[in-house]
């Protein structure tokens, strides 16, 4: 479908100021203008995982990312947001329905139902965040008009569980996920292998509770509630001190149970650095394992936008800084200076690829 002459027009001055590397178009609503000056004949749409918008996690960078591009080129995006399984299919042929242009889909889970709908709408941009939108992983789509938003959360995860093994006193460290998918156990890999590591260069003995590399503990969602929340007690409750919760707002429910605990146990956030995202961390969080799916998201709207769209598999790494570790924040004066520099050491190594860290996108 081609863009129109208004459109061409405006994305020559975007191109100007903008870099991005992907694209699409077609025709939105005419009411769609969000600043009230000169608009895009482009509507870009976005639905949630469970979780929402406001899960300080992955679905809000996704949809921040979306926001700001729907603000760069003037128009008002639509959302709908996504309490169960259910509630995907529908919520995409609403959308669709709509006039959507350009549609994000937000987490793994929304895989099947994304490549559905753009195999029955092959003149919309599907951009699915965190899944590679195939059955094989074998680099190739299940659909032309899906473009993959992938991260390598094991790069930077590896980081923050050398990290933590560093910190720990009690010789445990504790990690566990929402769900057992693949974009939550590759942080718990990465984290895993990170520990591993860490005992290997400094002959100790620091174990990981809640994951093996192969198996461990998960809640079977991503909400805080009274199952996140048991989980990590029983982490807690095997003397740990440090937990990664791995899946959106599950990480609040940790929290709860580190507070009433009475222990001193160190939170490593995921996606977001949590530090920022929600202030009641600020005393708990040692690090977070960043994912930018907000930049990622936008770059890839854009593209859309100007009518540039390709399907070509992005991967978030810690070169390109899709992914990487936020800064200690208030634990700046309890994390040994010497750990620390050992850690960014690690990441230049994983760079140049001296040290190589397995994950489910190699």
């Amino acid at each position: 479908m081609t863009i129109s002459t208004q459109k061409r027009a405006f994305a020559v001055l975007v191109a100007t100021g903008v870099a991005v590397s992907l694209a699409g178009c077609g025709a939105a609503p005419e009411d769609n203008n969000a600043g009230g000056g000169e608009s895009i004949d482009f509507l870009p749409c976005i639905v949630s995982d469970q979780g929402g918008f406001d899960d300080k996690s992955f679905n809000q960078l996704s949809y921040e990312g979306m926001v700001q591009a729907a603000e760069e080129v003037n128009v008002t995006p639509k959302d709908v947001e996504s309490n169960s399984e259910t509630d995907f299919a529908p919520n995409l042929e609403s959308l669709i329905s709509q006039g959507c242009d350009a549609v994000v889909s937000v987490g793994f889970a929304l895989s099947a139902a994304t490549v559905e709908a753009a195999n029955a709408n092959e003149g919309v941009d599907f951009i699915l965040v965190d899944d590679a939108a195939d059955n094989d992983f074998d680099g190739t789509t299940d659909a032309d008009n899906v473009k993959p938003l992938l991260y390598n959360t094991a790069e930077a995860a590896f980081l923050a569980g050398y990290l933590s093994a560093g910190y720990s006193e009690a010789g445990k460290v504790g990690t566990f996920g929402g769900m057992e998918f693949p974009t939550v156990t590759i942080f718990m890999d990465g984290f895993y292998q990170g520990v591993q590591y860490y005992n290997e260069q400094n002959g100790t003995d620091v174990a990981v509770v809640g994951w093996d590399g192969a198996s461990g503990s998960f809640t079977g969602g991503f909400e805080a509630g009274p199952e996140a929340k048991t989980v990590a007690q029983n982490i807690i409750d095997q003397g740990v001190d440090v937990l990664l919760p791995v899946g959106g707002p599950v990480y609040q429910s940790a929290l709860q149970a580190i507070k009433e605990s009475g222990r001193d146990i160190a939170l490593v956030g995921v996606d977001a650095d949590l530090f920022v995202t929600d202030p009641n961390t600020e005393d708990y969080v040692l690090t977070s394992i960043l994912k930018d799916m907000k930049l990622s998201t936008y770059e890839a709207v854009m593209s859309s936008a100007n009518d540039e769209f390709d399907a070509a598999t992005y991967v978030g790494t810690l070169e390109n800084e899709g992914v990487g570790l936020a800064e200690l924040h208030n634990f700046q004066d309890k994390v040994d200076p010497e750990l620390w520099a050992a850690v960014q050491d690690l990441q230049q190594q994983i760079i140049d690829g001296d040290i190589t860290v397995t994950s489910y996108l190699d």
